[in-house]
Order: C-alpha cells, then sequence, then structure tokens
C-alpha cells in the first residue's frame, strides 16, 4: 500500500503499532486506566483490544500528534483567509469526527462520504437508558446513510483504497463502507467494556445496524465476533471475563437482530444457525457463570425459529451433543433447562436429549424415581447461582404444577361446588398425575437430596417452596410441608446463629402472608406444622406461628373445616373424606328420644384398612392429640359468626368431645348412630384418661363460654326458640348412654351413678321450669342453675368419689326451690323453709368451690349473683369466716379457734392505754418481739353489728349455742370444705401447701361477696361484710400468708363498700355503735409504726412489706372514717346527739396535742374531715384553740396551723345574709384566737420554713378579721406586747392590718 497521510485520528496501522509496542512494554495492568480525561477523542475511542494494555508513553504520543496536527490546520487557516491549503485531490476517505472538537475534518471533494460523530459511542456507555436508545438509533440513521451514498459511489475502490482507520479489507465485510465496518468492530470491542453501561448500550448499537443494514454478512461478523474477542494465554482472570461477556452480549445482538431466521428463510442449507449454535454453546462450556446466559440467548433464538429449523439446524449442532453427554455426570442444570425447552418447542423425542429426558416424555416420567436418581446432580447443582434461584425451577414448576391442576383446586374449593363437581375432580387423571409427581418430586429430591445436604442445598428447598407457594394447591400442602421439611424448618428457628434463620423466617412470614385470604390452605398449613412437629411447633420455635393462623378463622366454613381437620387428626385419620356424610358431626338428631346402633369394627372390613395406613402413618402423640383438644374452644374466640352460625359450630365441637372425653366403643373403634344418622369413630389405640379429662375440662369451658354469649330470642318476636347447647348436651348425653356398645371411659361407683341419675333429672326439671317461666327473673334462676348442674355432672366424671354428696345436696336444693315456688302465698309455714334452702345452697356452693375448675367457679358465681338477695344472715356469715380462717401452729391452734368463736370476748378491741405505756418502755416506737395484731384494735362493734340480726324470739342460751357452744364436730360439718382441703394437701407429696390452698379458697370466696355487694349495695348486710372484711385486712397473718389476698380485700372494701353507688340503710344501728366504730378508726388512724424488736435485722423486704401494711390499714382506717360520717349524716341526728361525736374527736385532737409520739395521726387526713364536715370543724374550733397554745410538741403546733385554717373557713360568711351570724361566731372565739396569734408570734419557729407558714396563716387571719370588722377586737386582744410581737415577726403584714379603718 502507499503512504498514508494523518488526520485528526491515527491511522489502523499506527493504532495496531502502538497496540502491539504497548503490550510488549506493559509492566503493570492498572497503567491502562491512566487515560486523560480532557482528551475528548480518547474519551470516545472504543477500548484497545482484550489483552493489549496501552502504557503512559503511547497515550502521551498520540496526544502530541493530535495537538501538532490541529496547530498545522489552524495555522493554514490563518494564512490563506480562511481556507485551507489545497492539496492533490486524494481518494475518497473515511472522516469520523468529535463533536468536541473545535472544527470537524471535512471531505475534500464532493465524492466524500458523510461524518460518524464519535459522540454516539460515548453515549452509548449512559447509565441513563434513554440516552443509550436514542444514542443507539442516531447511530444506525447515520450508518444507514452512510452505506446508502456508499452504494451509489461508481468508484468503491477509491474509498476502500483511502484511509479506513480500523477497519480491515479482510475481514469479510467488503460490501459495507470503511464507517460500518469501522463501527461494528467499535461495537464488538465496546461489549466488552465494564464501564458503567457500556455492554448493555454497545449490544443495543450492534443489533441495530445487524438488524437493518442488509449488507453486513453475518457468517463474516461471526467470525468477526470471535477473532475480535478472542481469548489468548497471556490474558488474566479479569480480561478473560471481560472478553468472554463481551462475546455472549455479541452473540445476543446477533440473536435479537432476527438476520439468522431471515437467512434461513432465504437459505434453508445455511449452515449459519448450526454455527451459531456451535459458538454459543462453545462459549458455555468455557465458564460456569457463562451456562445459564448463554442457554437463555439460544432459547430466544429458538423461539423466533420455526420448529422445522430448530430439528433440522439446532438440533444438530455437534457442540450441542457433546454438551447433552456431558450434562448428567458434570451436574448441569442449564443443560437440562435447554433440554426442556427444546422438547417443548419440537415436540419429539431426539436422541440427542439422551439421559436428560426420558423416552417417551411425559411428566410423571420426568418425576419418578428412576428418572429423578439420574438427574439429580442437575437439579441439586443449580444452588451455585444463589441467592437467585435458577431459572431451571420455573420451568419445573409449570411441569409440577400444571394450569388445569391449579384451576380444578380452585374450583372445588369453592364453597358452591357440589359433591358431583368433587367425585369428578377425584377421577381427573391430570390432577392424579400432578400429586403422584409433587409426591415423588418431594420424597425422592427435596427430602433425599437438598433437606439432607448442605446449608446451601436447604436454602434451595426453602426457595423452591416459595417459588412454587402462588400455584400450589391446598391439596398438595401436605406434600411439600413433609415431615423432614418441617423438622429442618423447627431445627433452624429454634437457633437463632444458624446462617440460615433468616432465610428459615423470611420463608414463614412468606407461608402466613400465603394463607392470610384462604382458609382451605390456613388449614392444610397448620395441620401440617403440627402434625409434623408433635404438636409442638411454637413451643420448639419460639414463635406464635400456629396461635396465629388458628385465630384468624372468621367465617362459619372456615372454622367448621378447621374443625374437621382437627377431629380427623385426632382420630388419625390421613386425609380429609370427600364425602362428609360418612363421618358428619353437623348434622341435627332427629329423634333423641331412642337409638339403635351399629358398631363396625376397622379390622373386620374387607380389605384391611390397616394395610392401607401402615405406609407413612404413625400414631399422633398424645402432645399433638391434647394441641387438637385445646384448639377445639379456641376456634370461636375470634371468629365473627352469627348467633346461629356460633351455635352450629359450638354443637358440633360439644359431640365430639362428649364422643372423645365420656365415651368408649365396647366393640371395634366405630360406631354409626342411625337416629343421630351420624357415624362416630375413636381412635385405634386406646385414648389415654389424660386426654380424657382434658376433653372433659374443655367440654365444661365450651358450655361455660356459651353461658357468656347467650342471647335469648323474645318470645313476642314469633322466631322459634334455638336449643341451648345445655339441653343439647344432655339430650346427646342421653341419647349416647341409651347405645349398648357405647360405655363411660370410666367405671363409677354406686354414689356416683346415684348423683349423675339425680343431676340429669334435675336438669329436666330445671328445662321444664325454665320454658314455663319464659324471660322472667326465675327464668335466669333456672337457667344458671341448670348449668351449674351440668358442670357439677361433669365434675363428677372428672373426681369420682368427691363431689356426690355435693350433687346430692344442690338436687334437694332445686326441689325444694321448685316446690317453694309453686306454693308461694299458700302459707306461712311453707316459707320458713326458705331460709333453711338458702344455707344449704350456700354451703353446698362453698363446698364446692375449693377444688372446683374455672368454669364451674364461673357457673357458681352466676348461681349466686341470681340467689344472692335471699341469701340469710347465717349464709353470709359462713362466707366471712373463711374469710377470717387462719392456721396457726399445733400450739396455738386451740386457743386460736376459742377466740375466733367466742362473740361473749370483744375480738376488735384496742389495747389500753396501760398495754401502751407497756409497749412505751419496750421501745420508743413501740418495739416487741411479736408482730402486732391491728385486727384488735380496729372496731369494737362488732357485737353491736351482730346483734341486732339475732331474732327477738331467741333467747341467750340459742345465741350461745349457735355461735359460742360450737363443739367439734359441729364446726367441722360446718367447715367442710376446709377441713377437706387440710385432708388431701396433707396426703399429697409435693402438693402445694395447705395455706396456700386456703389462700385461694379465700379468693373464690371473695368473688362471691364481691358479688354480694355489687347486687345488695344498700342492704344492712353491708355492714356485717365490712366489718369482717375490715378485721381479716389488718390480721397480721394475712399479709403472711398473701399479698394478693390483702390487696383483693381492701380493693373490695373500697370499689363495692366506701365507694358504692348506694348507701346502705339501717335504722337499727345505734349512734352509740357508730361512735364507737368511729372513735376506733381513728385511733387505729393515730396508731404508729411498730417495727420488730429483735436482735437481728430485718431484712429490707420484710420492713418494706410491714410499712405497706401499715400504709394500708392507715389509709382503711381514714376512709372507713369518711364512710362512718357519711352513715351519720345520712341519718339526721340532733346536735345532743352528735356530741358523741364531737367528744371522738376532742379525744383524738387531745391525744394528738399532748402527747409526744402515741398519736401519729395525719393534720391532712383532720383537715380533709373538717373540709367534707364543716358542722365538725365549727364545733371543735374553740377546743382546737385551747390545745393549740400549750401543746406537748412545739412543732405540732405549726403542723395544726392548716388545721385550724381550715376550722375558719367554715365559719367565713357564704353570703351577705350570713354576715353577721359569721360575725358573732367569730367574735365569741376572738379572744382565743388573739391570745393563740400572741403566743404563735412570741415563740416564732427557728426554721425558715415554719416561718413562711405561720406569716400564711396570720395573713388569713387578719384578712378575714378585717372582712369582717372586728379588726379593734382583735388588737385588743393581743395587748401591747403582742402587737409589738406582731410588728416585730410580721411587719408590713400586721401594720397593714393595723391601718385598717374600722366603720
Amino acid at each position: 500500500m502507499g503512504s498514508k497521510k494523518r488526520s485528526s485520528a491515527d491511522s489502523s496501522e499506527d493504532v495496531e503499532k502502538n497496540h502491539t509496542d504497548s503490550f510488549m512494554k506493559k509492566k503493570k495492568k492498572s497503567k491502562r486506566d491512566k487515560m486523560n480525561a480532557d482528551d475528548s477523542d480518547a474519551e470516545a475511542a472504543a477500548p484497545p483490544p482484550p489483552g493489549v494494555a496501552s502504557t503512559g508513553k503511547d497515550m502521551e504520543k498520540k496526544k502530541k500528534r493530535r495537538a501538532s496536527d490541529k496547530e498545522r490546520k489552524r495555522a493554514a487557516l490563518d494564512n490563506d483567509g480562511g481556507e485551507p491549503p489545497r492539496r492533490p485531490k486524494p481518494p475518497a476517505a473515511v472522516v469520523v469526527s468529535d463533536s468536541n472538537s473545535d472544527g470537524a475534518a471535512a471531505a475534500s471533494s464532493s465524492s466524500s462520504l458523510p461524518e460518524l460523530p464519535l459522540s454516539y459511542f460515548r453515549d452509548l456507555a449512559s447509565p441513563e437508558g434513554s440516552v443509550r436508545e436514542a444514542a443507539a438509533t442516531s447511530l444506525v440513521t447515520r450508518l444507514q446513510e452512510i452505506q446508502k451514498q456508499y452504494e451509489m459511489l461508481p468508484d468503491k475502490g477509491s474509498v476502500d483504497g483511502g484511509l479506513m482507520l480500523e477497519a480491515e479489507k479482510n475481514d469479510g465485510l467488503d460490501s459495507c463502507a470503511p464507517h460500518l465496518r469501522y463501527a461494528l468492530r467499535r461495537l464488538i470491542r465496546g461489549v466488552s467494556s465494564s464501564r458503567e453501561c457500556a455492554r448493555q448500550g454497545f449490544a443495543l448499537g450492534l443489533t441495530l445496524p445487524v438488524s437493518l443494514i442488509s449488507s453486513i454478512n453475518v457468517e463474516s461478523l461471526l467470525k468477526l465476533i470471535s477473532d475480535s474477542l478472542s481469548v489468548s494465554s497471556s490474558m488474566k482472570g479479569q480480561d478473560v471475563k471481560e472478553c468472554l461477556l463481551g462475546r455472549l452480549f455479541a452473540y445476543g445482538a446477533l440473536a435479537r437482530s432476527g438476520r439468522l431466521v431471515e437467512d434461513w428463510k432465504s437459505d434453508k442449507d445455511s449452515q449459519i444457525i448450526k454455527e451459531f449454535t456451535n459458538a454459543l454453546i462453545g462459549l458455555a462450556a468455557k465458564k460456569r457463570y457463562l451456562q445459564e446466559p448463554a442457554v437463555h440467548v439460544l432459547l430466544d433464538f429458538v423461539e423466533k425459529l420455526p420448529a422445522e429449523a430448530v430439528l433440522t439446524h439446532v438440533m444438530e449442532a455437534p457442540e450441542l451433543h457433546k454438551w447433552f453427554e456431558q450434562a448428567t455426570e458434570a451436574g448441569n442444570p442449564d443443560a437440562l433447562l435447554l433440554a426442556l425447552k427444546l422438547h417443548e418447542k419440537i415436540s419429539v423425542d431426539h436422541p440427542v436429549f439422551g439421559k436428560l429426558l426420558p423416552v417417551p416424555f411425559s411428566s410423571g416420567k420426568f418425576f419418578s424415581a428412576d428418572h429423578l436418581s439420574v438427574i439429580v446432580d442437575c437439579l441439586k447443582e443449580s444452588t451455585f447461582c444463589q441467592p437467585r434461584v435458577h431459572s431451571l425451577w420455573s420451568v419445573i414448576r409449570e411441569m409440577l404444577l400444571p394450569e388445569a391442576v391449579v384451576q380444578g383446586e380452585d374450583v372445588s374449593s369453592a364453597p358452591s361446588s357440589s359433591k358431583k363437581q368433587k367425585r369428578n375432580r377425584k377421577s381427573n387423571p391430570i390432577e392424579e398425575e400432578a400429586t403422584n409427581n409433587s409426591r415423588s418430586f418431594c420424597e425422592i429430591f427435596m427430602e433425599g437430596t437438598l433437606l439432607s445436604s448442605s446449608h446451601d442445598r436447604k436454602h434451595l428447598a426453602f426457595d423452591i417452596l416459595l417459588l412454587l407457594l402462588p400455584k400450589l394447591p391446598a391439596s398438595f400442602v401436605q406434600h411439600f410441608l413433609s415431615l423432614k421439611f418441617v423438622q429442618c424448618l423447627m431445627d433452624i428457628l429454634s437457633t437463632k446463629d444458624s446462617w440460615l434463620h433468616k432465610v428459615a423466617t423470611h420463608f414463614l412470614a412468606e407461608l402466613i402472608d400465603w394463607v392470610k385470604d384462604d382458609d382451605t390452605k390456613r388449614v392444610a398449613v397448620t395441620m401440617a406444622l403440627q402434625k409434623h412437629s408433635e404438636g409442638k411447633f411454637d413451643n420448639i420455635t419460639r414463635t406464635k406461628t400456629v396461635k396465629d393462623l388458628a385465630a384468624d378463622f372468621e367465617t362459619e366454613e372456615g372454622c367448621t373445616l378447621f374443625l374437621q381437620n382437627l377431629m380427623n387428626l385426632f382420630v388419625d385419620e390421613q386425609h380429609v373424606p370427600e364425602e362428609p356424610s360418612s363421618m358428619k358431626w353437623a348434622l341435627e338428631p332427629s329423634s333423641l328420644n331412642s337409638d339403635q346402633s351399629q358398631t363396625t369394627d376397622d379390622n373386620s372390613e374387607i380389605g384391611s384398612n390397616e394395610e392401607k395406613d401402615s405406609i407413612g402413618t404413625t400414631v399422633n402423640s398424645d402432645v399433638l392429640k391434647s394441641w387438637v383438644i385445646e384448639s377445639l374452644t379456641g376456634i370461636l374466640k375470634h371468629a365473627k359468626l352469627s348467633p346461629e352460625a356460633k351455635l352450629r359450630v359450638q354443637k358440633q365441637i360439644l359431640k365430639f368431645l362428649a364422643v372423645q372425653g365420656l365415651f368408649v366403643a365396647s366393640l371395634g373403634t366405630e360406631v354409626t348412630s342411625f337416629e343421630l344418622q351420624e357415624k362416630f369413630k375413636w381412635p385405634k389405640t386406646a385414648t389415654p384418661t389424660a386426654l380424657c379429662k382434658m376433653c372433659i375440662e374443655q367440654l365444661q369451658l365450651l358450655l361455660s363460654n356459651s353461658q357468656k354469649i347467650e342471647n335469648p330470642i323474645p318470645k313476642e318476636s314469633g322466631l322459634e326458640q334455638p336449643e341451648d347447647p345445655v339441653s343439647y348436651f344432655m339430650k346427646f348425653l342421653s341419647t349416647l348412654q341409651s347405645i349398648p356398645s357405647v360405655s363411660l371411659f370410666r367405671s363409677l361407683n354406686e354414689a356416683d351413678e346415684k348423683a349423675v341419675k339425680e343431676l340429669q333429672e334435675t336438669e329436666s326439671k330445671l328445662s321444664k321450669e325454665e320454658r314455663n317461666c319464659g324471660l322472667s327473673a326465675d327464668a335466669s334462676k333456672y337457667h344458671a342453675l341448670r348449668h351449674l348442674v351440668v358442670q357439677l355432672l361433669l365434675q363428677i366424671l372428672l373426681h369420682p368419689g368427691e363431689f356426690s354428696e355435693a350433687a346430692s345436696e344442690l338436687s334437694v336444693c332445686c326441689d325444694k326451690a321448685f316446690s317453694s315456688s309453686s306454693t308461694d302465698g299458700e302459707g306461712e309455714a311453707d316459707g320458713e323453709e326458705e331460709p333453711a334452702v338458702m344455707d344449704v345452697l350456700v354451703d353446698t356452693l362453698l363446698s364446692l368451690l375449693p377444688h372446683s375448675s374455672a368454669p364451674m367457679r364461673s357457673s357458681i358465681e352466676q348461681v349466686f349473683k341470681y340467689f344472692c338477695q335471699d341469701v340469710t344472715n347465717d349464709g353470709l356469715l359462713r362466707m366471712l369466716r373463711v374469710i377470717k380462717k387462719d392456721l396457726k401452729p399445733a400450739r396455738h391452734q386451740e386457743d386460736q379457734d376459742s377466740e375466733d368463736l367466742d362473740d361473749d370476748e370483744d375480738c376488735l378491741a384496742i389495747e389500753d392505754e396501760e398495754e401502751e405505756e407497756e409497749n412505751e418502755e419496750m421501745g420508743e416506737t413501740g418495739e416487741s418481739d411479736d408482730p402486732t395484731d391491728d385486727s384488735e384494735t380496729v372496731m369494737g362493734v362488732a357485737r353491736m353489728a351482730v346483734d341486732r340480726e339475732v331474732p327477738e324470739n331467741s333467747d341467750d342460751s340459742e345465741e350461745e349455742e349457735d355461735d359460742d357452744g360450737m363443739d367439734d364436730d359441729a364446726m367441722f360439718r360446718m367447715d367442710t370444705y376446709l377441713a377437706q382441703i387440710f385432708k388431701e394437701k396433707r396426703n399429697q407429696a409435693g402438693g402445694e401447701t395447705a395455706q396456700s390452698q386456703l389462700v385461694l379458697f379465700k379468693l373464690r370466696v371473695l368473688s362471691l361477696l364481691e358479688i354480694y355487694l355489687h347486687e345488695n349495695p344498700g342492704n344492712p348486710q353491708v355492714m356485717t361484710v365490712y366489718l369482717n372484711l375490715a378485721q381479716a385486712l389488718v390480721n397480721p397473718s394475712t399479709a403472711e400468708s398473701s399479698q394478693q389476698l390483702l390487696q383483693r380485700i381492701w380493693g373490695i372494701i373500697q370499689k363495692k363498700i366506701f365507694k358504692a353507688r348506694e348507701l346502705f340503710k339501717d335504722e337499727s344501728i345505734e349512734l352509740s355503735a357508730l361512735a364507737s366504730l368511729l372513735e376506733k378508726n381513728l385511733k387505729l388512724a393515730a396508731k404508729p409504726f411498730k417495727s420488730k424488736k429483735s436482735g437481728v435485722d430485718p431484712s429490707k423486704k420484710k420492713q418494706s412489706a410491714a410499712w405497706n401494711r401499715h400504709k394500708m390499714i392507715t389509709n382503711l382506717a381514714q376512709n372507713s372514717t369518711y364512710w362512718v360520717l357519711r352513715i351519720i349524716d345520712s341519718r339526721k341526728f340532733s346536735e345532743t346527739e352528735l356530741e358523741k361525736i364531737l367528744d371522738v374527736f376532742r379525744s383524738v385532737l387531745v391525744g394528738y396535742f399532748d402527747s409526744s409520739k402515741k398519736s401519729q395521726i395525719k393534720v391532712e387526713f383532720l383537715e380533709e374531715v373538717f373540709r367534707r364536715r364543716p358542722w365538725i370543724a365549727h364545733q371543735l374550733f374553740g377546743f382546737l384553740l385551747e390545745k393549740i397554745v400549750n401543746p406537748k410538741v412545739e412543732y405540732r403546733r405549726v403542723e395544726a396551723l392548716e388545721l385550724i385554717s381550715e376550722a375558719l373557713r367554715s365559719l367565713a360568711p357564704i353570703g351577705k345574709e350570713t354576715q353577721e351570724e359569721s360575725k358573732k361566731k367569730m367574735k365569741f372565739h376572738l379572744v382565743k384566737l388573739s391570745h393563740f396569734i400572741k403566743e404563735l408570734v412570741t415563740n416564732m419557729p427557728e426554721k425558715q420554713a415554719r416561718r413562711a407558714k405561720v406569716r400564711k396563716f396570720c395573713g388569713r387571719v387578719f384578712r378575714m378579721v378585717s372582712s369582717l370588722k372586728l379588726t379593734k377586737s382583735l388588737l385588743k386582744g393581743l395587748g401591747e406586747d403582742g402587737q409589738t410581737a406582731c410588728e416585730t415577726a410580721l411587719g408590713h403584714l400586721f401594720m397593714n392590718l393595723k391601718n385598717t379603718e374600722e366603720d
């Protein structure tokens, strides 16, 4: 070739030479990045070929050459008036321009081609997709224009002989313009660049010219890609990777251009498709990370090809044959993916697939155990692309779960699907095949390969199931949430440090989200998790997954479905029956009077089910069954159902619990009831007694909950009253008892059998009486008694031999209640038995409380609520005696019992002053060896309050016999329930102590007393309850036994007595009794805290408990004082009678001012008394002024100033009409007040805070005196000495008063 001239860009020879030199002289790879960003042409230039690096010296040479070219052009323009110097006309040349340069080179002849801006290539690497698209569009438009003009040139050789930059003549693109050839080489090298988004942009730029310019020879282009991006032995890691990725993107651009398909259509004998397939598969075989994208490029290309071309060209590629042959041994998931997609395209069992696909191909054979064992390596090696899921699994998902199966599941799960549709679905071969495929896939691959392998493969198992979830039918959940899968999930979740813990947590969250809107899926997931964890999924994983799943059922269909699955799981049924009529628990009985039944033994059926269920069937553990039992009653907790729907679900649960908990089949495990039209089934293994008891307990809970939500329909509405659960249960129980082949789960003794029969008869009578009463108050009483009768019946079955006597007594009470209600008004003689009935009822309820379950206690409280208005004084005292009962050591027991029962002794009397003095001698704070018993210091009127309850016709001997002369036998009969506690707990090794049982019993009795106070706020018996509860509260043993008991008693006194909505009325209580009660409360409020005298310091915990108890007792005394004063005010006593009350307060004030530490009464408390009862403050004002002048303790004079101020407010005038009266009263006390002020200012306290209190008090007195115009009288009472002292102590405060003008 001739010599070549330099232009604005380097010649191709110089570029190649520079690249070669730089490659030979290269020392460090990093120097390739040191390109000058200021050189716009260098920025636009394509990166050098892979494996050829440029040094800094070469770049400097390029810069110098370009700078000299620019200077030479600029000088030529200046010398020739802006025109370049004329030179001999060269051949047409390729002209490229840089949009950032000062000027663009132009062709020197009219035949030159348009320029090709280099900015297009720079924009192809932009991060913005829109910029890349615009650059690619502009590039292909310019290349089309250049190629069009090039083809119109008469002498193309002259252009070829010109400057062609990097376009070579022997590249096979002879029909392309040099610009196009340069652009193609530039684009091919650009896809190998990792700069920004160069690969995406240059691939797009390569796709468009190949697609739109037909002059490009595809075969030559394919060779050019291979030559330009070839890998040499001298290349290292990153260079090799960029080169291989560049070839991949170039092949992708070629496949998407569509030219390969067009060439095949024009010449079907062309080998271009085969060559392209070989090149692509050969590239995929080089590196593992190239396999999946290469397969996707080939699959995108195959989608555009007809099946004929695929079969005759793609499938015949030698590299593809080789790749498929090695796939199963090498574990190539991409080869399997390609084989599946190619078979889907051609639908032919081609031999090229080899072992990858079964022959003949079908989904059933593909997922068979034999074939899965062949391709298992291909499947498990798909973990290399984690955390992304391999594309192969999307194809396998479509094979496992065809669309027909998914749609069929949706139709069958709809509520309106009929039995006929279900039968058709059952016989659907597509669904059967999908079920078998899923089962085989889970057993062979998921469980046998992934879950027993590494963490990566366990991760893959979770990813596969997450991929399947959107299409997974509910009936397939049992296959995928298998035993090994659930156990693996539990192991990971139970270990927070596990590498897969976040993966498992994410999977669980997605699983819960998947079932949130589908009850069928929620049931399937819940049952799978609990079945394979033996009912302990939440406990092991430390989550609330199952609890939350079971709480989300809000429809009757969902509740029924969950209930059916729970029942089937309990009786070891592996699948829900397709025809529910074989085990339809929800059918209502048509007749419950008599029954004929048929007993069926599973082993006697033709074709024993034992062989059918032996595979994969395990006997559910007792823990799992216990979870089933506990879940039954919780189904309705969060469900928002109508009363009718809730009753239907309740009856289903009730029947199941009754059958499994109360009865067993004598022969076989199934009993068919023709009258009930139901088939009852028991587990093949006998249910343990513990589970039977649990069923009974849940049955009690179900009936108790039904009692709380019952809402009877008024008879006036004309609607039929639904059968309540109690009646339904009793009839169902009687019907099952009449079946010969069914018996109770345990045998009962004669007494218990008799009690059960009596209770059944009693419930029947109560039911009739309730129906006859309609919706009256008596109907509520009968209804409550019916619930109690049923609870007691179940309690007898739960604890035989313990409740038969109580059952007989309750039956007697109910019978007498019938007789009394039916003979009302017939005579007084019949009515005299009513109190005795109530006493027996109260005794019966108390005897049931110690060992009753929570549902039974609820029924007891309901019965007591409706009958508490008829409770006699004797019955109430029996309850209160339980609260006061105390356990003492053996040597103190006899003395304590006699003290409790001796009403003649004042058990609430306060200690004498001599005792106080003795205590004072023992210590300044009254320390003693024994803790103080405040029960003897509360109130001395218990006897007075009780005396008024005794009938007038009873003499003293009868009273003494009833209360004081009670022998041991009588006491034992009265406290049978207490004796039962002590006896049983002494015999129970390791059981709770008798003291804790007694506390528990007291708490239950307190609940009854709270009901009594709530229902009878104005009853005179409130005072009796108050006195006994107060005595129990201040008893030291109460605090020692239980702080909960102490707080409970205090809460009842405060809320139900002190703050009751109605003040009790009892005119029989004398004022002397109220005054005595008031006195005891005031003395208790003034009692100092006494610490325990001991050589060893008590612990801080005991000191804190003692101090808290003292504060509670003081609070009780103060609130009791307010309450007694309310009672006194409500009685409207005369002023003469009220002097007794004033005397009580006078004695309190005397004790406060005249004793040092005996009285610790709070001034704030007395101030509150004065504020609430101004008449007391008014009457005691003068007495208070006398005592405050010379107190025994100086600081109490200052403390009492607020008390004096509150008393002054009682004398203040309310309006003009009371001005004179207030002035008269104030004047009466003015002398004493003046004397007190004189003493106060004369002996001013030393502390600043107390001085401030004195000045505040004096200012208040001065303002009041001034308002009443008694200033002169006050000054006269003060005298000169007093005035001088006031001026000194009070200053301007007194001077302002002195300057006040009087009328």
